[in-house]
């Protein structure tokens, strides 16, 4: 009987079980996976089984992150009776098969396996080495399976870490000698193949506790394995005043919980994670877990189990490590600058007053050191020059920004403005409210531009409210009327109705708010996919984008000159019209800002706006009509959203709204109503 390849789905639970088992009976080997992770690996798309007589033969078991162009191989599991047969390959290759498009496989396996010879008859190569977090420290040999994309990806980036804080109840799982209950799913975040991905980290109050340990054996054990987790020291009068908020808001929301050295603990748990500048928490304590609504809106810190992390690390690591998409389409990238590197970057960056030269090195040198776990990021353009270099971390929900500096470069001005978005970017997915530069010497032209952005002075250093509304005057208001409150400011009256233009500054000022019951009118633009991803590199392409193009917030896009009721300012929602997958393919995949539309002759268009456009002359010449002109829409500001609303879902949308609706409403730009653009914006960012 032939051996079928199958893709499990989430509903399958027959072959998911059987998956399990198989897994199983070789954990020693393959480290431990709780059950929910086949789930949850079948729900993304990444277990595929060997099926022959009904049994699960083998399996593999995958990861396709979201931030990264490669495949994360969990599990290759084959049963031991069944090998020889080259069900191992048959796997690997309907992988690659299934994705063409990623650059390639990464795995990761103990070396005193000696399962080097397997990884090399399947085609991966040996890349790097790590050592383990496991108790014996093991080292793991990374391997790699290229699939064979043009040779400017043959430098892949390794993935970025996600920092997690343990409290003592995990750490003693992992470390303790006594045996505990439920200590796998702790254990759990130590597997292999959890090594590149997690990095976890203890606070003061962890030590503390290890302190108070009765039995002497037990504490020097447990203090003696401190080492091989990262040590935060957040600063004490910090953590002092943010257990203070913490504590007052858990009085107002959980009035039933006793205030006793157990909560207090809890709090200071939360505090120095928030203090540290992490964003997650890990706990399996009852107690600290009822704490994960306040710790969240005090403190901007995602209290969760040890299998939540497991489960979803790739969606913890977005919220927690930021590398700027929107340049990725292009030769720009960005790394985190490399301790020692300081004073190379000096030459690069315009220094004033007293921060000059090596006070700017030692400034830059200071954010490695301190007890909040900065993040410094630097770009380089297409030769490897320094064009910008930013710092940032979250401080409960301020995003503060302490470096903020560009490069003289033909792009200043432009990639200054994309940096500002880019932080509004960021912490909107970060959760952050607002966003406080404090480098006391921005560079010039981001100062400039940060006025157009809603930026302004607040005790000498720039601020930017980040109020994340869709919906109506009165409710965009309330929230940011409350942030503007905590800075001692005015907010800006918003009432029902008001005029488009003034609704568009204020969805600029206060982004990503959206004013529905504004004068702003929305609008659905078809758009095939060559064009999207010319665009918005959705679909991402292999090969880079323009620069120019790639880094720019305002773009064009042209259709025939016909009126279908446009006007500006207004919103747009883009809906790629076709593609190969036929239905499932089609789907709204962002929205944008329209600042002007223009009728005119293609060459006249093709003059005005070549900068912004992705279309060659002849091109614009085939988006004229019979009357020989064509139209542009010069967009902004444009929002991927996380999750496309599909065709599917935007018919039920509809339906649920009671609005009319047809097919033929996509065939060209259309109107809609501000209520289901509202629907559909939510949808996109819907994280379940």
């Amino acid at each position: 009987m032939a051996i079928k390849l199958l893709s499990v789905a989430p509903a399958q639970n027959e072959l998911i079980d059987k998956a399990i088992m198989l897994g199983n009976r070789y954990t020693k080997t393959l480290g431990l996976l709780k059950p929910p992770a086949y789930t949850k690996a079948a729900e993304d798309g990444g277990l595929l089984v060997a099926v022959e007589a009904d049994q699960v033969i083998g399996y593999a078991l995958f990861g396709l992150p979201k931030r990264s162009a490669h495949i994360r191989l969990a599990h290759l599991c084959v049963a031991e009776e069944q090998r020889g047969r080259s069900i191992a390959r048959q796997l690997v290759e309907e992988i690659k098969k299934r994705y063409p498009q990623r650059l390639g496989i990464k795995a990761k396996c103990r070396r005193d396996y000696e399962l080097s010879d397997m990884w090399t008859s399947l085609g991966f190569v040996p890349h790097g080495e790590v050592r383990g977090r496991g108790r014996d420290g093991e080292i793991l040999d990374g391997w790699w399976l290229d699939l064979g994309h043009p040779h400017l990806f043959t430098e892949v980036e390794s993935d970025a870490l996600l920092v997690v804080a343990v409290d003592h109840g995990v750490f003693a799982d992992l470390r303790g000698l006594a045996c505990t209950t439920d200590v796998e799913e702790s254990r759990a975040l130590e597997a292999g193949w959890m090594t590149d991905l997690v990095e976890l980290a203890y606070t003061p109050q962890l030590v503390h506790e290890i302190r108070d340990i009765a039995d002497t054996a037990e504490r020097q054990h447990q203090r003696a394995a401190l080492p091989g987790l990262r040590q935060l020291t957040p600063a004490p009068e910090a953590v002092t005043e943010r257990t203070t908020e913490l504590l007052s808001a858990t009085k107002k929301s959980l009035p039933d919980l006793p205030d006793d050295g157990g909560l207090r603990r809890c709090a200071h748990y939360v505090a120095e994670t928030s203090c540290a500048g992490l964003r997650v928490l890990a706990t399996r304590n009852p107690l600290l877990s009822r704490l994960a609504d306040v710790a969240w809106e005090v403190a901007r810190v995602r209290v969760v189990s040890p299998a939540t992390v497991t489960l979803h690390v790739d969606e913890l690591r977005q919220a927690q490590v930021y590398r700027p998409a929107d340049l990725m389409g292009t030769d720009f990238r960005s790394t985190e600058v490399s301790p020692g590197t300081e004073d190379e970057l000096v030459a690069f960056f315009d220094q004033t007053g007293e921060d000059t030269g090596s006070a700017f090195a030692e400034r830059l040198r200071s954010l490695a050191a301190d007890t909040v776990v900065w993040r410094r990021e630097l770009l380089r353009d297409g030769e490897g020059h320094p064009v910008a270099l930013y710092a940032w971390a979250l401080d409960g929900r301020t995003l503060v920004v302490p470096v903020l500096r560009t490069a003289d470069h033909p792009l200043e001005e432009t990639l200054a403005r994309q940096l500002l978005f880019l932080l509004k970017r960021l912490g909107r997915d970060c959760g952050a409210e607002i966003i406080r530069i404090t480098d006391p010497h921005p560079s010039a032209v981001a100062k400039a531009a940060g006025g157009d952005d809603g930026f302004f002075e607040h005790d000498g250093r720039l601020v930017a409210l980040l109020v994340n509304v869709c919906g109506t005057a009165a409710e965009v208001e309330a929230v940011a009327g409350g942030l503007a409150r905590e800075l001692t400011v005015e907010a800006a009256a918003l009432h029902e109705g008001m005029p488009a233009e003034v609704a568009a500054v204020v969805e600029r000022a206060w982004w990503p708010a959206k004013v529905i019951d504004s004068g702003l009118t929305s609008f659905m633009v078809p758009i095939k996919p060559r064009w999207s991803t010319e665009l918005f590199n959705v679909p991402a392409m292999l090969l880079p984008r323009s620069d120019v193009l790639g880094i720019s917030r305002e773009h064009v896009y042209y259709r025939s000159s016909g009126h279908r009721g446009e006007s500006v300012p207004a919103r747009l929602l883009w809906y790629v019209s076709e593609g190969p997958a036929g239905v499932e393919s089609q789907m709204i995949v962002g929205s944008s800002r329209l600042d002007e539309v223009l009728i005119d002759t293609p060459d006249a268009l093709f003059s005005k706006f070549e900068h912004l456009g992705v279309y060659g002359r002849a091109e614009v010449q085939e988006a004229a009509d019979t009357s020989g002109h064509a139209m542009a829409l010069r967009f902004s500001d444009t929002e991927i959203f996380p999750k496309p609303v599909a065709l599917r879902r935007l018919t039920s949308l509809t339906g649920e709204l009671g609005l009319p609706w047809s097919s033929n409403s996509l065939i060209s730009l259309s109107k809609i109503s501000n209520e289901l653009f509202q629907a559909v914006y939510k949808e996109g960012y819907r994280k379940t």
